[in-house]
């Protein structure tokens, strides 16, 4: 088998060695040095900013662009401003203080922001001109796609089934994220019930690829080789692979979390809401548990 054999349009775009795509993993993992490193390796890195303010965003972006002079994703969250009211938070604190206090921290207080706020972050990613940038649990506007299309940003969207898959390319995304069941993190289901979006990534993308003629990334459970090649053989145009670098040098979880990932069987993950309110996949802990 050649090398040609794994040059997809969406690779060759992006001048990619090998059709891989790293997943944005919110919560501190995909660090500048991990988006470089990928990127540099002939993949195309990808920086979770979903909870990172604007102004961290283009400082984290600038350190990106020092080590790399390769194409690069941002990934955004499309969320609503969220202000919960004092009862809500109340209860979250009650939840969670008794845990606290099993671990000797003091009781949790109410935050100051309880989302960021989109419309800044989106404002900064076509400030910064970043290659390429993708949405999760939400449908950006035709008019929002357009601006990121006339700043020169190639833009993806997120879909868990068929349905979400045509709300993105009627938006006029440039391709799509086909995230299946298996994938680890939050679920990015912005259509109908998570239950009922549960369709495994080798299921999920052939049939977006029929439905939507775009692009499709194949995105949940791929781990090595055999899977990128199975994507591929079912019509995606790559691999996106997120707990395969979890374990890297440069990714930024702390080290107990690498050694646990590498120890984990099968059925060691469930999906959940009680993280963060928003379904997700995780490995199950004591704290999942308790929750």
């Amino acid at each position: 088998m050649n090398d040609s054999t794994f040059v997809t349009p969406f690779a060759a775009r992006f001048e990619l060695r090998v059709p891989v795509v790293q997943a944005p993993m919110a919560g501190g993992a995909t660090t500048p040095a991990l988006v470089a490193a990928v990127s540099n390796a002939g993949g195309l890195g990808f920086l979770a900013a979903a909870a990172l303010s604007p102004e961290k965003i283009a400082s984290e972006v600038a350190a990106i662009r020092a080590l790399t002079d390769r194409p690069f994703g941002v990934n955004l969250f499309v969320l609503e401003p969220a202000a919960p009211d004092e009862a809500t938070v109340r209860q979250a604190l009650e939840a969670i203080d008794p845990l606290r206090a099993d671990l000797g921290l003091p009781p949790g207080q109410p935050l100051a922001r309880y989302a960021p706020d989109f419309r800044a972050q989106l404002e900064t990613l076509i400030e910064l001109r970043v290659p390429v940038a993708s949405f999760t649990f939400g449908l950006l506007s035709a008019a929002d796609v357009d601006r990121l299309h006339a700043n020169g940003l190639y833009v993806i969207g997120t879909a868990t089934h068929v349905a979400e898959g045509v709300a993105w390319r009627d938006a006029g995304a440039d391709a799509i994220a086909a995230q299946g069941a298996e994938a680890g993190a939050h679920r990015g289901t912005f259509i109908g019930a998570f239950e009922d979006a549960l369709v495994g990534t080798m299921a999920l993308v052939p049939q977006l690829v029929d439905a939507t003629g775009l692009p499709v990334l194949a995105a949940g459970g791929i781990m090595d080789g055999r899977g990128i090649v199975a994507a591929l053989a079912l019509g995606a145009q790559a691999a996106v692979m997120g707990t395969a670098f979890l374990t890297c040098l440069e990714s930024g979880i702390p080290q107990a979390w690498k050694t646990r990932v590498r120890s984990m069987s099968d059925t060691s993950t469930s999906v959940t809401r009680a993280i963060t309110g928003r379904h997700a996949r995780g490995i199950r802990n004591p704290l999942m548990q308790r929750l």
